[in-house]
């Protein structure tokens, strides 16, 4: 199988999902929603925290690193080769979201900003969505600088996010735990590893920019309404 479901997601009717391990390619995935009735929707991915609320599929890449529907035909991705893909649903409104969040994105607080932007347009009650974490690279995988846990640390991040690294001025980040956290401070309480998520940069199947560098390519996550 070309990509792994998250079995809280599985069970809301009309909605589809995944999360794309590494041969998943964009080929694939736009035949996967055209076999559907779905129009796919990718994004340019800027490491930002902008969001982009669709009714219908625009007529171009859009600048962003979220995107958000309660339009059924649509079917939201994002791409990943270490940084995490979030997938959010409002079971109850039928709202449905796609998050890309590299450290960047985390420190923005995208994945609490795209909930709060749900309950904003759709008024999804955050008591509501499921927000599944797919592959990303691992906590005792992705070392940082002191820089980024200084600027974790100003947004108003946890340090508990970080983890010494044996090395001065390093550190290991957490960063499926700092998207959590975010999540939690938006109001969301069912949070979860999807599948068989597993780190990026250690699992040959999929994509890792850390391990591969400019040889990588990239994973896609999806979501989107059927009916």
């Amino acid at each position: 199988m070309l990509f792994s479901i998250d079995e809280r997601l599985s069970r809301i009717p009309g909605l589809v999902h995944g999360f794309g391990r590494g041969d998943l390619t964009e080929e694939g995935l736009r035949t996967f929603a055209l076999g559907r009735g779905l129009r796919l929707v990718l994004l340019d991915q800027i490491h930002s925290d902008i969001i982009h609320i669709i009714e219908e599929a625009p007529a171009g890449r859009l600048p962003g690193d979220a995107l958000a529907t309660n339009a059924p035909g649509l079917l939201l991705a994002v791409k990943t080769a270490d940084c995490l893909p979030v997938l959010l649903a409002d079971f109850r409104l039928r709202v449905v979201a796609a998050v890309h969040a590299g450290w960047r994105g985390t420190r923005l607080r995208i994945v609490e900003k795209t909930v709060r932007a749900m309950a904003g347009r759709f008024g999804t009650d955050p008591a509501d969505v499921i927000a599944a974490l797919g592959p990303g690279i691992g906590a005792s995988c992705y070392e940082v600088g002191e820089e980024v846990r200084s600027e974790f640390l100003s947004a108003g991040l946890p340090g508990s996010v970080f983890a010494p690294a044996g090395r001065p001025g390093k550190h290991f980040l957490d960063l499926a735990e700092a998207n959590a956290s975010l999540l939690r401070a938006a109001g969301v309480s069912e949070i979860a590893p999807a599948g068989d998520s597993g780190c990026t940069h250690c699992d040959p199947r999929m994509h890792s920019f850390r391990r591969d560098r400019d040889a990588s390519r990239r994973m896609f996550s999806f979501i989107g309404l059927s009916s």
